[in-house]
């Protein structure tokens, strides 16, 4: 049923995120690195620096914004695929490889409604931390080098934004347009994403099937989640390089702006190599093979369908 759908999906979004946040804030903040103050040389080196720095729940700036998100986010996206499935194998044949890429596509398209949001205001709050350490090393050099005596002084405290106060001001600023930036990167990296994740993931979850009528075992569909979902994402990450700098407001020292999708690809082709539009790419797929993995054993298995079995019961 389309409830227990929207629940599974809430409930693997809710589950996997929480397990690979701080992974997901080491991709974006290794991914907005530029031509300036590099502060990190590796996920280790970030995630080491970012607890000295912020403290362990350092690593989860963002994640409320995430959390609260992810449940629609995930539901829309596996719901919509199956919808999609659905409707295109009503001829009662098996769906060909074409049609399962075009529910993939329909699932994509459908989840940036909620998507690009979220990614817009976890951006701006798993960054601001880099942003904020690279000012302090910025300054503390050119008061060592302008006079040793000031370098001593105190540092001044730097109030970070939260994720309500963000979105009060884009809304204020820009309007609803302003949580939709970065919208056209989004689709390009969430539309091939999903044309290549789910007609994968059906496939080599169906070789773990030893009946057509029969889920196949957990741990088939976990690790098929796994492999199509660090397939999928290591194959987009040029587009989510893009879009996660396009949708970074503040930028640190010396660092490029951006007018749009192909004036920033140009940039970064030009001034970092081509290299560059491969940043966090193992961060990523670190990140999307277990909570993908983990939405399609929640999925697969049907915590919901349980949970709603139970309700008439526990009024009985």
């Amino acid at each position: 049923s389309l409830p227990a759908k929207l629940i599974n999906g809430g409930i693997a979004g809710l589950i996997g995120v929480t397990c690979v946040f701080p992974i997901d804030l080491a991709k974006t903040r290794l991914q907005n690195q530029q031509n300036g103050q590099r502060m990190y040389s590796s996920l280790s080196d970030c995630l080491i620096k970012t607890i000295r720095s912020e403290g362990y729940f350092g690593m989860y700036r963002g994640a409320a914004v995430n959390l609260t998100l992810v449940t629609p986010e995930k539901a829309i996206k596996l719901a919509a695929n199956d919808f999609f499935r659905h409707h295109l194998s009503k001829d009662g044949k098996k769906l060909t490889l074409l049609k399962e890429m075009l529910a993939g596509c329909g699932a994509g398209t459908c989840q940036v409604i909620v998507t690009t949001p979220m990614e817009m205001l976890k951006i701006q709050l798993q960054d601001a931390g880099r942003i904020a350490a690279q000012k302090k090393l910025m300054a503390a050099q050119t008061q060592i080098s302008s006079s040793p005596a000031a370098a001593a002084a105190e540092p001044a405290v730097e109030t970070r934004p939260t994720a309500t106060q963000i979105t009060r001001e884009l809304l204020r600023s820009k309007g609803i347009a302003g949580l939709y930036k970065g919208l056209g990167a989004t689709l390009l990296r969430d539309v091939p994403f999903s044309i290549v994740y789910f007609p994968l993931f059906a496939n080599l979850n169906k070789l773990g099937q030893k009946d057509p009528n029969v889920k196949a075992p957990f741990y088939v569909s976990f690790l098929s989640g796994c492999v199509a979902g660090s397939t999928a994402a290591v194959a987009v990450n040029p587009c989510d390089v893009i879009k996660t700098r396009l949708q970074s407001l503040q930028r640190g020292v010396n660092e490029d702006t951006y007018s749009g999708i192909l004036d920033c690809t140009k940039k970064i082709w030009q001034r970092e190599g081509p290299t560059a539009f491969f940043k966090g790419a193992y961060c990523r797929a670190l990140v999307i093979a277990p909570l993908f993995g983990i939405a399609q054993v929640v999925y697969f298995v049907g915590i919901a369908e349980f949970l709603l079995d139970m309700l008439p019961k526990s009024r009985a």
